[in-house]
Formats: structure tokens, C-alpha cells, sequence
């Protein structure tokens, strides 16, 4: 190949914008010399090499936009330390179909048991699969709803909750939810509802959501969504924080 060729070659990849071709051609022309590939081969080794780095681009870029407090994988996850897990339904999670289905997942338990660690992994697990998800914990998200309903954009700030296919909401129940902040939540979990996925994670019974919402027909009407909609896992031994101090 002459040098003319190889810098046409070069600025011809530069216009079309491959993400790593540009990097990995040489060694790979070399490679095709050396092996004597045939065309084919050569040029299926390159698009898988330059696909397989897009994906892995969109899944760092995906990961950053999604927020989470940290990435963690369901392989990190000590299932030996919380025997009230059914491990089977948490892998059945872990295909993401739900999130195909537009169902939903809520972790209940007390705090420090894992609750935010599987939903994490659970989004995790989504971005690989493609999936636009989002993270944000309940008194943030209330305190955005309200403040878009106070400047008279509620309906695009719900319109904007509603873009992921995965919205995970983190701490339900940590700090009450005013009556206001209760009727804004339930307009977005109305929105969402069989039409994209969510995770919610809260440290309290559905016995005591009440308290939360601080309205009874809020609560209900939230809770009324629940049996047929929500996959409910249940962790009920165990703070993570405590066996660390234990150390």
C-alpha cells in the first residue's frame, strides 16, 4: 500500500467518523497481511472491532447520565449475607424482562441491607441491554416536581420523568412526603404506569406509606398499582453498615 493510499484511507475514516478504527487500523492491516486474510475477513475483524468499541463508549456515556450514586454489578452482591433473598427471582430480574415488559420492581427493607445495591446492579444490567434509564432518590425528585409545578412547566418536567425506559427512585419513606409532594409523585408513577419501567426502594412497610404520603387516598391509590404491576422483594435481616463496624 502506498503512502498516498494509506493517508486517503486515513482521511476517508476521518470524514465517516469511526470511533476506533483510525486507532486500530494499522495493526490490523498488518495482521491481514500477515495471516493473508481474505477481504471478508479483514473487513468483518474491523467492523466488529469498531462496533464493539461504540457499544462500550455508549455504555460508559449511558452509565455517567444515569447518575447512580456508584456501578455496581449483581456479581458483587454477598447473596450468603442476606438468606431472605430469593437469588432465582433476583436473577430473573437480571435479564431485564421487566423493563421490556414495562413492569415494575420495589425493594423494601430496613436500612443498609442491600436495597439500592440490587436496584443499581439492575440498571446496570439495562444499559448493557440498550436501555435510557435514570437515577434519583424520592426528595430530590419531589422537590423538582414541585418546583416545575410551581413555575407552571410541570406537565415537560413529567414529560421528561417519563423519557427513560428505567426510572429508578431511591429512599422512599426517609423523610415524609408533603401532601403536595404526594400528588405530584402519584401523577408521575400514573404516567409511567404500563408505560415504562420502574424500580422504587424504600425503608418501610406498605403498612406504613401512609405515613409517607401522609394522605390515605394518595397512599391507596399508589398502592393499588402494586399487585399486579410490581415484582416486591422483601429484605429483612442484616445492615451492611453493621457487619463493616462489626470488622
Amino acid at each position: 500500500m502506498s503512502d498516498t493510499q494509506h493517508a486517503r484511507i486515513q482521511d476517508n475514516f476521518k470524514i465517516h467518523k469511526p470511533y476506533k478504527t483510525c486507532e486500530f487500523l494499522d495493526a490490523w492491516l498488518k495482521e491481514a497481511s500477515k495471516d493473508n486474510l481474505a477481504y471478508c475477513d479483514f473487513l468483518d475483524n474491523l467492523l466488529c472491532e469498531e462496533v464493539a468499541a461504540k457499544k462500550k463508549k455508549n455504555i460508559v456515556m449511558c452509565t455517567s447520565m444515569a447518575m447512580f450514586p456508584f456501578v455496581k454489578t449483581l456479581a458483587s452482591f454477598h447473596f450468603s449475607f442476606q438468606p431472605s433473598i430469593d437469588k432465582r427471582r433476583i436473577k430473573e430480574l437480571a435479564t431485564c424482562r421487566f423493563v421490556a415488559n414495562d413492569d415494575n420492581v420495589i425493594f423494601l427493607g430496613p436500612p443498609s441491607v442491600g436495597k439500592t445495591n440490587l436496584a443499581v446492579s439492575r440498571d446496570i444490567k439495562a444499559v448493557t441491554e440498550g436501555y435510557p434509564i435514570s437515577f434519583t432518590r424520592a426528595m430530590p425528585l419531589v422537590a423538582a416536581l414541585s418546583k416545575a409545578y410551581a413555575e407552571n412547566r410541570i406537565e415537560e418536567h413529567l414529560k421528561f420523568c417519563c423519557e427513560p425506559k428505567l426510572l429508578i427512585v431511591d429512599e422512599i419513606g426517609y423523610i415524609p412526603i408533603d401532601c403536595h409532594g404526594a400528588h405530584l409523585f402519584f401523577q408521575l408513577v400514573s404516567r409511567r404506569y404500563e408505560k415504562g419501567a420502574l424500580i422504587l426502594t424504600s425503608n418501610r412497610s406498605f403498612s406504613q406509606w401512609i405515613e409517607i404520603f401522609g394522605d390515605l387516598v394518595i397512599a391507596t391509590a399508589i398502592l393499588d398499582r402494586v399487585p399486579q404491576h410490581f415484582t416486591v422483594i422483601n429484605i429483612k435481616r442484616n445492615s451492611y453498615r453493621l457487619k463493616e463496624k462489626a470488622k
